[in-house]
């Protein structure tokens, strides 16, 4: 169980080299690859390729229920503008929340006998060749390089936001 130390440092030294085109799909299930490079640390000029898939699951609208049913007992009649401008701005109080699902077993990892430079540059000369619009090349700690998916995945939520809200208020959903 890595300490808080250890989590604190994973977060730390976790590096995007290579960050997916894309974004969290607002109406469906978006699966990224990833390959996640790690020094090892009993080793000299050796690292461990991980590679693998992180599913983001469609994000849902959680908001605050009943505001279609806002009573205002007892206030003024003006105050109903209030609750038009409550309903009308909804998206400042909703949250999105997106629920991911990391596939362990589609997860491979090869020892690689090179320096960690000359890894990731190949990976992101092959990735840049492929061009696949959906992988991610993270460096990180070998021990804890799970935390550092995770902080890809939290990274992806933030840069997708936005979009999101955009898409489901053109769609009228919020």
């Amino acid at each position: 169980m890595p300490s808080e130390f250890d989590i604190q440092y994973a977060l730390e030294q976790t590096r995007v080299l290579h960050e997916p085109d894309r974004r969290i799909d607002t109406f469906g299930s978006t699966q990224f690859e990833f390959q996640i490079v790690t020094e090892l640390m009993d080793s000299i000029n050796s690292c461990r390729v991980r590679e693998g898939k992180i599913e983001a699951h469609k994000p849902v609208i959680l908001r605050p229920d009943g505001l279609g049913d806002i009573d205002f007992d007892g206030f003024a009649p003006e105050v109903r503008a209030f609750g038009d401008w409550l309903r009308e701005n909804i998206d400042q109080i909703a949250f999105l929340k997106y629920g991911f699902k990391f596939c362990m077993a589609d997860v491979t990892e090869q020892v690689v006998h090179e320096p960690i430079e000359a890894v990731c540059g190949k990976l992101l000369e092959k990735t840049r060749i492929d061009g696949n619009p959906m992988r991610a090349i993270i460096q990180s700690v070998d021990d804890t390089w799970q935390i550092s998916v995770l902080k890809f995945a939290v990274d992806m939520i933030a840069k997708s936001r936005g979009i999101n809200l955009f898409d489901f208020k053109r769609r009228g959903l919020l």
